[in-house]
C-alpha cells in the first residue's frame, strides 16, 4: 500500500511539472483573460489580413486619431509580433499619445529583433534619453541612414534611373537634424565635458554639410559663434537661418487670411516643414535680441503672438525688446512708443505667469525690475492700439475675466 501511495504522490507531482511555466502563478481571472486574449487574436487574424490592419491604422492616424490607430496597430502586431514596420509604427503611436514609457519599450524591441535597420526607433531613443546615451542612439540612427542612402545610390547605378524610380527613404536633411540633436546634446547636457565645444562644431558641421540650408543647423552655428564671442560671423548665420523660413511663414499667414488659399496642398506641406518649431523660434527670438537686430526679433516675436497668445516668454522677450529701444525713440521715426509697448507686454507676461503657473523665478525677476524701472504701475493710454504697442492693460484684464468666465462655464457643463 504504501509503495502504491508513493507511486500515485510522484504521478501527481509529475502532472503539475508540466504545466506551461508560469502558469500555477496565474490567477483565475488572470487565465481567463489570456485566453480571451488568445481568442481574439485568432479572431482578428482570421477576420483581418496584416494589410487591412495596417490600412485602417493608417487611416485613424491621418485623421489624428491615435486611440483606435493604436487598436488597430497592436492587432496587427498580435499577428506579426516581429514586423519591424509595425512595431515602428505603434512606437510612434504610442509617443503620440504621449505615453513615452510604452513607445521606449516597443522601440527597444525593435532595436534588439533589429539593429541593423530602420533608422528612426533609434532617432526617437535619442529624444527620450540624455546626455552620451542619447548621443549614441542618434550616431547609430545616422550611421543607419547613411548606410540606407549609400546602398540606394549603388542601386541607382547599377540598375540606372529608368530602371530604379522609387526614392529613398533617408533624405540628407534627414541626416543634417540628427546632427543638430548631437550639437544641441554638446551644447547644453555634455557642455561642461572635456572636447564638448569641438565635438558640438563638429556635428553643426556636418549638419551643414549634409544641408546648407537647414535652418536649425544655422541658427546652432550662429549660437556656437556668440558662445566665443565672434558675434559679427555669428550675425551673419542667425540672419540667414531666420531669412530662410521668415518670409514662408509671412506668405502662410497672407494665404490663410485670405478667402480662398493660393498655396496648393503639397506647396503648403513643403513651406511648413521648412519652419521651425514654435520653441526653436523663441531661441530665435532671444538670439536676435542678443545680435541687436531689433527689426527682425519684433517680426519673429510678433508672428509667434500670432500663433499663440498665451506663452509667457515672448510676452516677455517683447517687453524687454521694446524696453532696449528706448534710447532709438527720438532717433526714429518707428510710431511705436517704445515705453507703453513695454510696459503693456511685460504686464501682460507678468499676470500670464501668475495665471499659468510658471516656474521661471529668473524670468519673473527681470520683468518685474523692468516694470520698476519704466513706472510700470502707472495705466497705459487707452489709443495704445492706435500707435502699434499692442492692447491695453484694460483688455488684457478683460480677457482675463472672460476667460476665467468661459472656464468656469466649461467647468459647469
Amino acid at each position: 500500500m504504501g509503495g502504491q501511495a508513493k507511486a500515485k504522490k510522484k504521478s501527481k507531482s509529475k502532472r503539475k511539472d508540466t504545466k506551461p511555466h508560469g502558469e500555477h502563478m496565474m490567477s483565475p481571472q488572470e487565465r481567463m483573460k489570456a485566453k480571451m486574449h488568445e481568442k481574439a487574436k485568432k479572431k482578428t487574424a482570421e477576420k483581418y489580413t496584416v494589410d487591412q490592419l495596417l490600412e485602417k491604422t493608417t487611416e485613424c492616424i491621418e485623421n489624428f486619431d491615435f486611440s483606435m490607430a493604436r487598436v488597430f496597430c497592436q492587432r496587427a502586431l498580435d499577428i506579426e509580433p516581429a514586423n519591424l514596420t509595425i512595431l515602428d509604427m505603434l512606437g510612434n503611436i504610442y509617443a503620440e499619445l504621449g505615453d513615452a514609457e510604452k513607445a521606449k519599450q516597443v522601440f527597444l524591441k525593435a532595436v534588439e529583433l533589429c539593429p541593423e535597420e530602420g533608422h528612426s526607433k533609434y532617432m526617437y531613443l535619442g529624444q527620450i534619453h540624455t546626455g552620451i546615451e542619447a548621443v549614441q542612439y542618434f550616431s547609430k540612427g545616422i550611421e543607419l541612414m547613411l548606410n540606407a542612402m549609400d546602398k540606394h545610390a549603388n542601386e541607382a547605378c547599377a540598375f540606372g534611373a529608368a530602371a530604379f524610380p522609387s526614392e529613398c527613404d533617408v533624405t540628407t536633411k534627414d541626416v543634417s537634424v540628427a546632427f543638430c540633436s548631437i550639437a544641441e546634446i554638446f551644447f547644453t547636457d555634455l557642455c561642461m565635458e572635456e572636447g564638448a565645444a569641438d565635438r558640438c562644431k563638429e556635428a553643426i558641421d556636418k549638419a551643414l554639410h549634409y544641408d546648407e540650408h537647414n535652418p536649425e543647423a544655422l541658427q546652432l552655428m550662429a549660437s556656437y559663434l556668440f558662445s566665443i564671442e565672434k558675434t559679427e560671423e555669428g550675425r551673419g548665420y542667425l540672419k540667414k537661418s531666420v531669412s530662410s523660413w521668415l518670409p514662408s511663414l509671412q506668405k502662410e499667414e497672407e494665404s490663410s487670411a485670405r478667402a480662398g488659399n493660393d498655396m496648393d496642398e503639397e506647396e503648403e506641406d513643403q513651406t511648413k516643414s521648412n519652419i521651425p518649431p514654435y520653441e526653436s523660434r523663441i531661441t530665435t527670438g532671444k538670439l536676435l535680441i542678443e545680435a541687436e537686430e531689433y527689426e527682425m526679433a519684433t517680426e519673429v516675436l510678433e508672428d509667434l503672438l500670432e500663433e499663440d497668445d498665451e506663452v509667457v516668454q515672448v510676452w516677455y522677450l517683447l517687453g524687454w525688446l521694446f524696453y532696449l529701444q528706448l534710447d532709438k525713440q527720438d532717433l526714429t521715426n518707428n510710431p511705436v512708443n517704445f515705453k507703453k509697448s513695454a510696459i503693456t507686454h511685460l504686464t501682460k507676461a507678468k499676470k500670464l505667469y501668475v495665471k499659468l503657473c510658471c516656474e521661471d523665478p529668473p524670468m519673473l525677476e527681470h520683468t518685474e525690475q523692468l516694470l520698476a524701472e519704466l513706472g510700470g504701475d502707472t495705466h497705459v493710454a487707452e489709443d495704445d492700439n492706435e500707435d502699434g504697442a499692442g492692447p491695453s492693460l484694460e483688455d488684457i484684464e478683460d480677457d482675463f475675466i472672460q476667460s476665467s468666465d468661459e472656464e468656469d462655464d466649461a467647468m459647469d457643463h
